[in-house]
């Protein structure tokens, strides 16, 4: 009898293990490129969501989620969506958080995911020509459209009583977009654009650029790039040459490196970047600071908000096909249901199984809105004694 009852939980534990799965979920972020020093934090955040999940008895019987990093370089689109055909192909992962600059994101979402019917949250693609992607329902973002952000920075620039401004922005499709909304918004408001001019990433001088543009003149210049690219060449070569000596930023500029470079020499540069004042972002502050990370780096929330709402649709569907957990995102994210704030995922996986609703809002207060992007919210940035500072949100 010992004997058969041994073999029987033998049985039982087999049967058990070979139920749960590992889930793989590909973490689809630049990490070469213009925006490399924003990567390694974002990367985190998604991976501290991951390892919440991992192994809770409520996500699929105890299965273990396992993050695959791959590059996606910002500015290849070639390259991006051969490291999101190996992600999905070789790897077998069955989401992706990512990607993050817009450009590769649209070309991972329109190449990999919709022709596999992989899901994908993006915590940093921004671009308003997203919003009318052809996606199957598999795309979301946890980062507002620069529709919104190009108003926002347009605002602040008008409440400072500037009224001509120059602009310059990488040449893809996150800086037209970007500066498109953000032109048509200050003109609105009764301001002038004296110039408007793409530049290329990439290049070591940027001095005939910066030389159009001082001649247009302006009170501030706008500068809509990359902190580790090109975006960072135009303000040295302004301040080298005493062309300008205010700046403006998009979100793609906002980051330490930033003023590791320049410190003091871009006092009173103002910005905007993706931000909420919710207690969710001071929670997820906090733990991030136990992972070594900064919390408030630009993304870093979005990046742990968009693996969640992955992991908590799945929960929800009982399934890791995005066929079955892609529908179940718009719900987990928004009411009714109990709210998660980030640290509380063992909690939004128990009130699952148990047959309830979350309300997830995370580290950045989410609320997605159709079809499936960030409703959104910015921090307004300040360059104070050579430091990024928020001074508020909008």
């Amino acid at each position: 009898m010992k004997h058969l009852m041994t073999t029987t939980a033998a049985l039982t534990l087999i049967a058990g293990a070979a139920w749960a799965e590992d889930v793989k979920m590909g973490v689809l972020l630049s990490f070469t490129g213009p925006i490399e020093s924003l990567t390694p934090a974002m990367a985190t955040g998604a991976e501290m969501a991951i390892s919440e999940v991992s192994g809770d008895a409520n996500f699929m019987d105890g299965s273990t989620v396992e993050p695959v990093r791959a590059d996606a370089t910002c500015v290849d689109a070639a390259a991006a969506t051969t490291a999101a055909e190996r992600l999905v192909t070789s790897d077998g992962v069955t989401a992706i958080m990512g990607a993050d600059c817009s450009g590769v994101t649209t070309a991972v979402l329109a190449n990999v995911a919709v022709p596999n019917g992989v899901a994908m949250i993006s915590p940093a693609a921004t671009s308003p020509a997203l919003t009318d992607a052809e996606d199957n329902g598999l795309f979301f973002r946890t980062a507002p459209s620069d529709a919104r952000q190009g108003e926002v920075l347009a605002t602040i620039l008008s409440e400072k009583g500037m009224s001509e401004v120059a602009v310059t922005y990488t040449n893809n499709d996150y800086g037209k977009g970007f500066a498109d909304a953000f032109e048509a918004a200050f003109q609105d408001a009764g301001g002038t654009i004296t110039l408007s001019a793409a530049h290329e990433d990439g290049k070591a001088d940027y001095s005939a650029e910066v030389g159009a543009l001082a001649s247009a003149g302006g009170d501030a210049l706008v500068v809509l790039g990359y902190v580790d690219q090109g975006g960072a060449g135009i303000i040295q070569s302004a301040l080298d040459s005493g062309a300008f000596d205010t700046f403006a930023l998009g979100d793609g500029m906002i980051g330490d490196s930033l003023t590791e470079r320049f410190g003091t020499d871009i006092d009173g540069t103002v910005g905007t970047a993706p931000g909420s004042d919710n207690e969710g972002g001071s929670m997820f502050a906090e733990m991030a600071s136990g992972a070594g990370i900064d919390g408030t780096s630009v993304y870093a929330g979005e990046s742990y908000d968009a693996a969640a709402l992955l992991l908590l649709a799945m929960a929800k569907a009982g399934s890791t096909s995005a066929s079955d957990y892609a529908g179940e995102v718009m719900g987990i994210a928004n009411a009714p249901g109990e709210p998660i704030l980030p640290g509380e995922l063992a909690k939004a996986l128990q009130i699952i199984a148990d047959g309830g609703d979350v309300d997830y809002q995370g580290a950045t207060g989410v609320e997605l809105v159709e079809p499936g992007e960030a409703a959104g919210s910015y921090a307004e940035y300040t360059v104070t004694d050579g430091a990024l500072e928020v001074v508020g949100y909008r």
